[in-house]
């Protein structure tokens, strides 16, 4: 399923584009009944998980490949696709469709979903979107969160999809517990927060390279950004405890969320990661020197010049 927001401007952070039709114009809140189910003997059953575009959180991928039992490289290499997150610079991976002429989800069998208890937060979400117009205006699509957001929930109803002629009505509340949205909502909450920052800039703004690779790898590969973090001088520049140190060496989740707090420091110099003294010392000593020495070589310059002119050269240079 698709993030998008209500002026109907197509978002691609989660699943599919939709258009704004789809969407039963109703503001739904948590109390809200709904009538919808989704089992083996639907008549669409499946059917959605073709042709889709599922863009996957971090939690989604951390997820997947414990399920699989994989290394993050390799199941990102054998399972997905380089995408940009909902029209920003900042790069992410989205499900490979298998190559065949049903396009489908690589984990989807005509008897169902391989990985369902595992399934990510996009297929979860589904039929129930939930909007949030935060400050500034704008709005996330499914999932998002924002500390000053007006949210509220919608209904996304496709012509292919039966499950709405099921007998089964729900709450909007007992639908998100009973598909295990709300705990995606807090997984993902911290690495929306960053995709949505970066939008806010607008255009104008880009990431340099360095700070793409750096989202990339911090995003997508947990395994990598733990070699990162004990293998390079990472724990000699920053201040960390023994603590957390303990937890991001054997607790994938919690090295997940230190990694969206260490982004948001490097990208947007949020608070909560501190720099050691002899560091930042180190840091301003270098500057200095490369300071001092593009001064003289900018005198030594102009020393040259003047000569091959003949002319005569200041002694207090």
């Amino acid at each position: 399923m698709s993030d998008q927001d209500m002026s109907g401007k197509e978002k691609t952070l989660f699943g599919k584009g939709l258009n704004p039709s789809n969407i039963l114009p109703r503001k739904l809140t948590l109390e809200s009944k709904i009538k919808f189910r989704c089992h083996p003997d639907v008549e669409c059953f499946t059917a959605c998980c073709r042709g889709i575009k599922i863009v996957l959180t971090p939690y989604d991928i951390l997820m997947l490949k414990t399920r699989l039992d994989m290394p993050s490289h390799e199941f990102l290499e054998k399972y997905t696709t380089p995408v940009y997150l909902e029209k920003t610079d900042m790069p992410g991976v989205a499900l490979k469709l298998r190559e065949d002429d049903e396009n489908k989800c690589p984990f989807v069998t005509p008897e169902g979903c391989t990985v369902y208890t595992d399934r990510p937060s996009a297929c979860r979400y589904y039929p129930v979107g939930m909007a949030d117009f935060h400050e500034g205006g704008g709005s996330m699509g499914e999932g998002g969160d924002h500390k000053d957001g007006e949210k509220f929930f919608f209904i996304v109803k496709e012509d292919h999809c039966k499950g709405f002629l099921e007998d089964k009505e729900w709450t909007v509340a007992e639908w998100r517990k009973d598909q295990g949205v709300d705990v995606r909502d807090e997984m993902n909450k911290e690495w929306l927060r960053l995709v949505m920052r970066r939008k806010s800039f607008g255009p104008q703004a880009s990431l340099s390279e360095q700070a793409k690779r750096m989202f990339f790898m911090t995003s997508t590969d947990l395994d990598h950004f733990r070699r990162f973090i004990l293998e390079s001088s990472f724990l000699d520049t920053y201040i960390i405890d023994d603590e957390t140190v303990e937890k991001i060496t054997n607790d994938d989740v919690e090295l997940m969320l230190f990694s969206f707090k260490y982004l948001a420091n490097v990208l947007f110099g949020a608070e909560g990661l501190s720099i050691r003294e002899d560091k930042i010392q180190e840091k301003v000593k270098e500057m200095n020197q490369k300071q001092n020495d593009t001064v003289t070589e900018s005198i030594e310059a102009y020393k040259e010049i003047k000569k091959s002119r003949g002319e005569e050269i200041d002694p207090e240079l």
